[in-house]
């Protein structure tokens, strides 16, 4: 069974489907292997339990928001 998985910040529900429908539909094109055989699973993460150049990225985010 394949197995499709994306980590990420937040998603709304009609994200999650979008994604889930779309992960599925290509991968299945590109493989030849029916839609149904494969399993999606999107992770949500904190901003805080993320971290880019020694920052946490939800303070790099709002100070890049700040500045917009």
């Amino acid at each position: 069974m394949p197995f499709i998985k994306m980590e990420a910040g937040k998603f709304t529900k009609e994200q999650k489907e979008t994604l889930i429908k779309g992960f599925t539909k290509l991968a299945s094109e590109t493989l030849g292997i029916a839609e149904d055989a494969f399993v999606v699973l999107l992770k949500e993460n904190e901003m805080d339990n993320w971290g880019t150049g020694g920052e946490m990225l939800s303070k790099k985010l709002a100070r890049q928001a700040q500045s917009k």
